[in-house]
Protein backbone atom coordinates (compact mmCIF):
# COMPACT_ATOMS: atom_id res chain seq x y z
CA UNK A 1 0.00 0.00 0.00
CA UNK A 2 1.68 3.33 -0.76
CA UNK A 3 2.03 5.75 1.74
CA UNK A 4 -0.66 8.12 2.12
CA UNK A 5 1.25 11.86 1.77
CA UNK A 6 -1.64 13.77 3.26
CA UNK A 7 -1.03 12.09 6.69
CA UNK A 8 1.57 14.43 8.63
CA UNK A 9 0.96 13.85 11.99
CA UNK A 10 -0.70 11.12 13.61
CA UNK A 11 -2.55 10.63 17.09
CA UNK A 12 -2.00 7.03 19.16
CA UNK A 13 -4.05 6.35 21.67
CA UNK A 14 -2.60 3.80 24.49
CA UNK A 15 -3.78 1.54 26.53
CA UNK A 16 -3.81 2.89 29.72
CA UNK A 17 -3.51 1.07 33.05
CA UNK A 18 -2.51 -2.40 32.61
CA UNK A 19 -1.53 -5.68 35.11
CA UNK A 20 2.12 -6.80 34.54
CA UNK A 21 1.83 -9.45 32.37
CA UNK A 22 -1.70 -8.69 30.94
CA UNK A 23 -2.18 -6.64 27.58
CA UNK A 24 1.99 -5.58 26.99
CA UNK A 25 1.15 -6.63 23.58
CA UNK A 26 -0.39 -3.10 23.50
CA UNK A 27 2.13 -1.67 24.42
CA UNK A 28 4.36 -3.61 21.92
CA UNK A 29 2.48 -2.36 18.83
CA UNK A 30 1.64 1.02 20.34
CA UNK A 31 5.73 1.44 20.63
CA UNK A 32 5.92 -0.27 17.40
CA UNK A 33 3.53 1.94 15.15
CA UNK A 34 5.16 4.79 16.67
CA UNK A 35 8.47 3.85 15.09
CA UNK A 36 7.15 3.35 11.88
CA UNK A 37 5.54 6.14 11.59
CA UNK A 38 8.20 8.26 12.27
CA UNK A 39 10.19 6.65 10.39
CA UNK A 40 7.85 7.37 7.29
CA UNK A 41 8.83 10.86 8.32
CA UNK A 42 5.29 11.45 9.88
CA UNK A 43 4.80 13.42 13.35
CA UNK A 44 3.62 10.88 16.12
CA UNK A 45 1.62 12.04 19.46
CA UNK A 46 0.73 9.80 21.75
CA UNK A 47 -1.57 9.84 25.09
CA UNK A 48 -1.48 7.35 27.31
CA UNK A 49 -2.33 7.55 31.04
CA UNK A 50 0.37 5.30 31.98
CA UNK A 51 3.88 6.23 32.56
CA UNK A 52 5.18 2.82 33.16
CA UNK A 53 4.97 1.30 29.49
CA UNK A 54 7.37 1.44 26.90
CA UNK A 55 5.16 3.39 24.46
CA UNK A 56 5.27 6.98 26.77
CA UNK A 57 9.62 6.48 26.99
CA UNK A 58 10.58 10.02 25.22
CA UNK A 59 12.44 8.39 22.22
CA UNK A 60 9.03 6.38 20.75
CA UNK A 61 6.81 9.86 20.26
CA UNK A 62 7.37 13.30 18.91
CA UNK A 63 4.79 14.52 21.70
CA UNK A 64 3.64 12.49 24.49
CA UNK A 65 0.97 12.95 26.92
CA UNK A 66 0.63 11.84 30.41
CA UNK A 67 -2.68 11.97 30.66
CA UNK A 68 -6.34 10.63 31.58
CA UNK A 69 -7.74 8.74 28.42
CA UNK A 70 -10.89 11.14 27.89
CA UNK A 71 -12.53 13.00 25.13
CA UNK A 72 -11.51 16.17 27.46
CA UNK A 73 -7.69 15.20 27.15
CA UNK A 74 -8.11 14.40 23.49
CA UNK A 75 -9.63 17.95 22.53
CA UNK A 76 -6.61 19.55 24.88
CA UNK A 77 -4.15 17.71 22.34
CA UNK A 78 -6.42 18.51 19.10
CA UNK A 79 -6.05 22.64 19.73
CA UNK A 80 -2.32 22.39 20.64
CA UNK A 81 -1.58 20.27 17.73
CA UNK A 82 -2.73 20.02 13.97
CA UNK A 83 -3.40 16.07 13.68
CA UNK A 84 -4.33 14.45 10.73
CA UNK A 85 -4.84 11.25 11.86
CA UNK A 86 -6.13 8.83 14.67
CA UNK A 87 -4.45 5.20 15.30
CA UNK A 88 -6.79 4.03 17.84
CA UNK A 89 -5.98 0.42 17.44
CA UNK A 90 -2.68 0.23 19.03
CA UNK A 91 -4.56 0.79 22.61
CA UNK A 92 -7.01 -2.09 22.81
CA UNK A 93 -10.34 -1.51 24.18
CA UNK A 94 -9.85 1.54 26.20
CA UNK A 95 -8.56 3.44 22.81
CA UNK A 96 -11.54 2.05 20.61
CA UNK A 97 -13.68 3.26 22.98
CA UNK A 98 -12.43 6.55 23.39
CA UNK A 99 -12.42 7.31 19.94
CA UNK A 100 -16.06 6.11 19.38
CA UNK A 101 -17.10 8.34 21.82
CA UNK A 102 -14.93 10.96 20.20
CA UNK A 103 -16.64 9.80 16.62
CA UNK A 104 -20.20 10.11 18.08
CA UNK A 105 -19.66 13.47 19.78
CA UNK A 106 -18.28 15.10 16.24
CA UNK A 107 -14.66 15.52 17.80
CA UNK A 108 -12.86 14.17 14.77
CA UNK A 109 -14.87 15.72 12.16
CA UNK A 110 -14.61 19.02 14.53
CA UNK A 111 -10.88 19.51 13.96
CA UNK A 112 -10.45 17.21 10.80
CA UNK A 113 -9.00 14.26 11.78
CA UNK A 114 -9.64 10.94 10.13
CA UNK A 115 -9.33 7.57 12.03
CA UNK A 116 -6.87 5.52 10.34
CA UNK A 117 -6.78 1.32 10.99
CA UNK A 118 -9.99 1.03 11.72
CA UNK A 119 -13.55 2.75 11.55
CA UNK A 120 -16.92 2.32 14.08
CA UNK A 121 -18.84 -0.13 11.97
CA UNK A 122 -15.70 -2.65 12.02
CA UNK A 123 -15.85 -2.00 15.79
CA UNK A 124 -19.15 -2.22 16.37
CA UNK A 125 -18.71 -5.61 14.38
CA UNK A 126 -16.57 -7.00 16.73
CA UNK A 127 -17.92 -6.15 19.56
CA UNK A 128 -21.31 -7.29 18.94
CA UNK A 129 -21.33 -10.78 19.22
CA UNK A 130 -24.48 -11.30 17.18
CA UNK A 131 -23.60 -9.25 14.46
CA UNK A 132 -20.26 -10.73 14.43
CA UNK A 133 -21.64 -14.45 14.65
CA UNK A 134 -23.84 -13.36 11.72
CA UNK A 135 -21.02 -11.83 9.87
CA UNK A 136 -19.07 -15.04 9.51
CA UNK A 137 -21.81 -16.90 8.95
CA UNK A 138 -22.57 -14.53 5.74
CA UNK A 139 -18.71 -14.90 4.74
CA UNK A 140 -18.28 -19.36 5.58
CA UNK A 141 -15.98 -19.00 8.41
CA UNK A 142 -16.70 -21.98 10.48
CA UNK A 143 -16.95 -20.80 14.02
CA UNK A 144 -18.19 -22.84 16.99
CA UNK A 145 -21.94 -22.32 17.64
CA UNK A 146 -23.21 -19.09 19.92
CA UNK A 147 -26.30 -17.10 20.46
CA UNK A 148 -26.90 -14.30 22.14
CA UNK A 149 -28.91 -14.19 25.46
CA UNK A 150 -30.11 -11.19 27.60
CA UNK A 151 -31.17 -13.20 30.87
CA UNK A 152 -30.25 -16.36 32.68
CA UNK A 153 -33.04 -18.14 31.67
CA UNK A 154 -32.26 -18.12 27.89
CA UNK A 155 -28.93 -18.82 28.83
CA UNK A 156 -30.16 -21.81 30.71
CA UNK A 157 -31.95 -22.90 27.55
CA UNK A 158 -28.90 -22.20 25.26
CA UNK A 159 -26.21 -24.67 27.57
CA UNK A 160 -29.19 -27.55 27.28
CA UNK A 161 -29.25 -26.71 23.55
CA UNK A 162 -25.11 -26.74 22.94
CA UNK A 163 -24.35 -28.80 25.96
CA UNK A 164 -21.44 -28.43 28.26
CA UNK A 165 -18.54 -26.97 28.22
CA UNK A 166 -19.59 -23.20 27.49
CA UNK A 167 -17.78 -20.17 26.77
CA UNK A 168 -20.06 -17.17 28.60
CA UNK A 169 -18.68 -13.65 27.19
CA UNK A 170 -20.64 -10.32 27.64
CA UNK A 171 -20.14 -7.63 24.77
CA UNK A 172 -18.03 -4.78 24.79
CA UNK A 173 -15.78 -5.62 27.83
CA UNK A 174 -11.78 -4.25 27.98
CA UNK A 175 -10.02 -7.62 27.42
CA UNK A 176 -12.91 -10.24 28.31
CA UNK A 177 -13.61 -9.09 31.28
CA UNK A 178 -16.57 -10.68 32.57
CA UNK A 179 -15.24 -13.75 30.65
CA UNK A 180 -16.23 -17.67 31.70
CA UNK A 181 -16.69 -20.77 31.63
CA UNK A 182 -19.35 -22.78 32.59
CA UNK A 183 -19.66 -26.93 33.08
CA UNK A 184 -22.32 -29.08 34.54
CA UNK A 185 -22.65 -29.58 38.49
CA UNK A 186 -20.76 -32.48 39.63
CA UNK A 187 -22.25 -35.91 38.61
CA UNK A 188 -24.78 -33.98 36.83
CA UNK A 189 -25.00 -33.41 32.42
CA UNK A 190 -27.16 -30.57 33.02
CA UNK A 191 -27.35 -26.64 34.86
Amino acid sequence: MPKDNSIQSVLLIGSGPIVIGQACEFDYSGSQAARSLRNEGIEVTLINSNPATIMTDPVTADNIYLKPLTVESIEEILKKHKIDAVLPTMGGQTALNLAIECEKLGIWEQYGVRMIGVDVAAIDITENREQFRQLMERIGVPMAPSKTVTSFLEGKKVAQEFGFPLVIRASYTLGGAGAGFARPRRGSTSC
